[in-house]
């Protein structure tokens, strides 16, 4: 009888919200304002080039910062971006990265494209080690979307720049997105 009641009380409901840790807390927050750089980089390029390429890319990451804030908002956590103006970030780290960022991509649409293949890569080795940071189910199921959209978006630029070296990821697991279809995501 004991360990019927245990059992019971151990249950969660559907609804009923798990508690995150404070390092998945830190991911999705990171990761909230890892996709806005990623836009953000993608709306200048966008405007300075006139590529649809950047247009189009600057919407998925749009969709993809739209995941993680509807996660931020499950889970009642503070979203850094409550300032979604273009270029600002909270995380001054990111704020540097994003500065640096349009200075290479201003040069040239050759390094605009370089730096789009540049954020994928360095969003899918970081995704593959926020995914190693929880077993939720619900942060594991955005993390694998966010992936499969940044490998097609990896394979778009490269596809446009016809070379790319990882910098992030090991050559074998670029060679392997890069050898592989666009994926359906989310699906």
């Amino acid at each position: 009888m004991i360990v019927g009641v245990s059992f019971l009380t151990s249950c969660k409901t559907d609804d009923e919200v798990v508690l995150l840790s404070d390092q998945e807390k830190s991911d999705l927050l990171f990761l909230r304002e890892e996709e806005k750089l990623a836009r953000d980089v993608y709306i200048f390029s966008y405007n300075k080039y006139n590529q649809s390429i950047f247009s189009n890319i600057a919407d998925s990451e749009q969709s993809h910062t739209n995941s993680v804030l509807n996660l931020i908002n499950k889970y009642n956590l503070s979203d850094p971006v409550a300032d979604n103006a273009i270029g600002v970030f909270s995380n001054s780290e990111l704020q540097t990265l994003y500065n640096q960022l349009i200075a290479i991509s201003d040069s040239s649409l050759n390094k605009a494209l370089e730096v789009g293949a540049n954020i994928e890569d360095l969003d899918i080795n970081d995704i593959n080690r926020l995914i190693s940071h929880t077993s939720n189910s619900d942060l594991q199921s955005v993390y694998s979307n966010l992936t499969c959209g940044s490998k097609n978006h990896m394979r778009s630029f490269v596809g446009q720049l016809g070379l790319y070296t990882p910098i992030y990821i090991s050559q074998s697991e670029y060679d392997s997105i890069i050898n592989s279809p666009n994926e359906q995501c989310g699906k």
